[in-house]
């Protein structure tokens, strides 16, 4: 089955010294037409306040004050417009607010106008409650070196302005032809095969490197059934961790039991030593220094390096499982309250403080949140589908033989021992699993981190806790998490009734 979607091709640049210096400048624009606009808003949003405060100073109640000041906060046509009679040219010696305005593509203004009024609407969707997820706060100003260097170009599709030139070039509105680091051979025959069509590109620095991600509505194939090889397979669970990256119920080459267990690469370890020299060395540079800007400049480049191959590490993984199962199951963490600081508060500090920290640290290298909105979209580019367990079921404590729980296992405990069918398997795998075993299939799976999803987590409940302003409901925790044959019992089996002990040796019996 073929479907249209939206897709992006994202390269590494090789840019000149010029080109370097236009990239820069491009963005440079953009961000300055992002505040441009945030600062318009915020001027009309602060008048607005000034005159609901005058009324209620007069006796008004606020709801009716509220109501009666009407004060449009302006959007990017508006914004735009005023912009054209006030922005000056330099090339007749006019001033402005921006006489340069034209050494850069015009499609820097108006994509940061329309980010502008994106972030804007966000966070008044989110005070009003109609935008779920986490709280988005007030827009704030993008500040040179802290904001991500990034603009944004567009072209009519008609007379493509971006497109590639060759396999090694990629052509960019007023900036011209720019070398890739790669080969674009993927994207250009999708073109030539009119099975893709270029709609934008966005341009953003990372690290040492600038990057070029090539937005294209394609038409992909889609599989309506899996394949006899993913079928062959079933469903396999995925427990992810810390001292494995992934467990998995099933290995992940049938002909290599190893390969049950994934093992962390621990990036930021491998990366420590280097890493700690370097920002050793910046912290005693002067500010506004040349050599401090070069230090710098070395911390951001190992930083990037880290982040490369992690996703390069996470995209081989996630691809496997969603090519060679039928079924991936996975557990919906919630990885924010996972990595939440122990500090606690002045009135009751928290205790392992530094412990904790050392394993949040540990759980965003192997980031599972990452692993869990690759396998979302490529489970269905694949034709396999994406199961996910309940949160708050007990995966690690319930024996998946006999589904008996030891409440009392500690995250020291690495083997799980049951004490009912006295079975002993290693912690991991026994509960890769019970998540095959009780996970449920999603039609539209979406996680709960607040990078994954801006509405629902994977119970169909809203991911922000309800506030008074807002009318959500809960999210409840659902008992009946799939339709496991083995469910879990009580954690001592010598107090079960003589019924229920026959229950559960005839599940044990009936599972070999």
């Amino acid at each position: 089955m073929q479907t249209e979607i939206l897709r992006a091709y994202r390269f590494a640049l090789d840019p000149t010294k010029a080109q370097l210096e236009t990239l820069a400048r491009h963005a440079g624009a953009a961000r300055w037409a992002f505040n441009h606009a945030i600062a318009a808003k915020v001027a009309a949003h602060e008048a607005w306040r000034t005159q609901v405060a005058a009324l209620v100073d007069q006796d008004v109640l606020e709801t009716e004050a509220r109501k009666k000041v009407r004060s449009p906060i302006p959007s990017k046509p508006s914004i735009q417009k005023a912009l054209n009679q006030a922005k000056g040219d330099s090339r007749t010696n006019t001033d402005g607010l921006c006489p340069w305005w034209h050494e850069v593509n015009t499609y820097c203004f108006q994509s940061a106008f329309i980010d502008a009024d994106r972030a804007w609407q966000n966070w008044l969707d989110s005070l009003s409650g109609k935008r779920a997820g986490r709280r988005v706060g007030y827009p704030r100003f993008k500040k040179k070196g802290r904001a991500r260097d990034s603009f944004r170009l567009h072209h009519d599709v008609k007379r493509p302005g971006i497109r590639l030139v060759g396999y090694r070039r990629l052509r960019f509105p007023t900036i011209g032809e720019v070398r890739l680091h790669g080969s674009g051979r993927e994207l250009a025959r999708a073109v030539e095969r009119k099975r893709a069509v270029i709609q934008s590109v966005t341009v953003s620095r990372a690290g040492h490197r600038w990057y070029a991600s090539v937005l294209c509505k394609t038409v992909l194939d889609v599989r309506e059934k899996p394949t006899k090889r993913q079928a062959a397979r079933g469903t396999v669970g995925v427990d992810l961790g810390v001292k494995y990256l992934a467990a998995l119920s099933q290995p992940l080459s049938e002909d290599e039991e190893a390969s049950r267990f994934v093992a962390n690469p621990r990036h930021v370890k491998a990366a420590e030593h280097r890493l700690s020299k370097a920002q050793r060395a910046l912290s005693r540079k002067q500010k506004g220094s040349g050599r401090r800007e070069k230090a710098r400049r070395r911390v951001a480049r190992l930083h990037h390096k880290v982040t490369q191959r992690r996703a390069g590490a996470l995209h081989q993984l996630t691809k496997r499982l969603a090519t060679r199962f039928e079924v991936v199951a996975v557990e919906d963490l919630n990885v924010a309250g996972m990595t939440r600081s122990a500090k606690g508060t002045i009135e009751a500090p928290g205790r392992r403080v530094r412990q904790k920290a050392g394993l949040n640290r540990a759980i965003l290298d192997a980031a599972p949140g990452e692993l869990r909105r690759q396998l979302a979209y490529k489970t269905a580019w694949y034709g396999s589908k994406l199961a996910v367990v309940d949160r708050w079921f007990p995966s690690s404590k319930t024996c998946s033989n006999c589904g008996w729980q030891n409440p009392s296992l500690t995250l020291s405990d690495r083997t799980f021992h049951c004490t009912n069918c006295e079975s002993t398997m290693d912690r991991d795998l026994n509960a890769a699993r019970n998540i095959a075993r009780h996970a449920v299939v999603t039609d539209s799976p979406v996680a709960c981190d607040r990078r994954e999803t801006d509405d629902k987590n994977a119970r169909g409940a809203l991911v922000r806790p309800p506030a008074p302003r807002g009318g959500r409901r809960k999210a409840s925790k659902r008992e009946d998490t799939g339709p496991g044959p083995v469910p879990p019992q009580r954690s001592d089996p010598l107090t079960l009734p003589t019924s229920n002990r026959a229950t559960v040796t005839g599940i044990q019996t009936s599972l070999f």
